[in-house]
């Protein structure tokens, strides 16, 4: 299993090389330490669970104008490349099909532990100041405003609006981010969400007071 690992981390750091800085490497990294660690005690199929962990944001989809079947296909083209069975390849490209918090806002009809587990495991880093510091780097990549107090969150969102909004970064806290602790799906992700909700909850306490 370890030459599978080591050819997929590969292929991704060279596909990430230029990526966006909240959706590149690094992240991926942490999304595959904290999967890793979830999954110790869910038990799931470790190797679905990484595989997916390392190629879930190959081509998101934000970054491939809506393209939500782009980064699947990247993913099996270069798994089948590694001689794994179909059932591996058509799992993993599933949960990348369903990760995102955008795909829950719609019809969701592929579930799996092995989901649970890397879905927890990506939203973990949408969460505390890690979450904090990527939420601002993409809303300065699409030059957003950090706070207007004319703009009011959009609550309840449909996918298609959540697809299109374009508020400012501090919205995004009351729009995802302070939702994510209440959407994790492992007993191992609620516990590991809870202090880095608590942080973001502290963040925002000093933001309106700096204002």
């Amino acid at each position: 299993m370890n030459h599978i690992i080591d050819q997929t981390i590969q292929f991704v750091k060279k596909t990430l090389a230029n990526a966006e800085a909240g959706h590149d490497w690094f992240h991926i990294e942490r999304v595959y330490n904290n999967a890793v660690a979830i999954n110790a005690s869910e038990k799931t199929n470790e190797l679905i669970v990484i595989l997916a962990a390392l190629l879930h944001d190959i081509a998101d989809a934000k970054f491939n104008n809506g393209d939500e079947e782009i980064g699947p296909r990247i993913a099996g083209d270069f798994l089948n490349t590694l001689g794994l069975h179909q059932d591996i390849i058509s799992h993993v490209q599933q949960i990348i099909l369903n990760l995102s918090y955008k795909a829950s806002l719609g019809v969701v009809t592929f579930k799996s532990r092995e989901l649970d587990v890397v879905q927890d495991a990506d939203r973990l880093d949408a969460i505390g100041a890690i979450g904090i510091a990527r939420a601002f780097t993409y809303g300065g990549y699409k030059n957003r405003v950090l706070y207007d107090p004319e703009i009011k969150p959009q609550l309840n969102m449909t996918k298609e609006e959540y697809k299109n909004s374009a508020g400012p970064t501090i919205n995004h806290f009351y729009e995802k981010l302070l939702l994510l602790k209440d959407l994790m799906r492992t007993e191992t992700g609620k516990k590991m969400a809870q202090q880095r909700h608590d942080f973001m909850l502290t963040y925002l306490e000093q933001f309106y007071t700096e204002i």
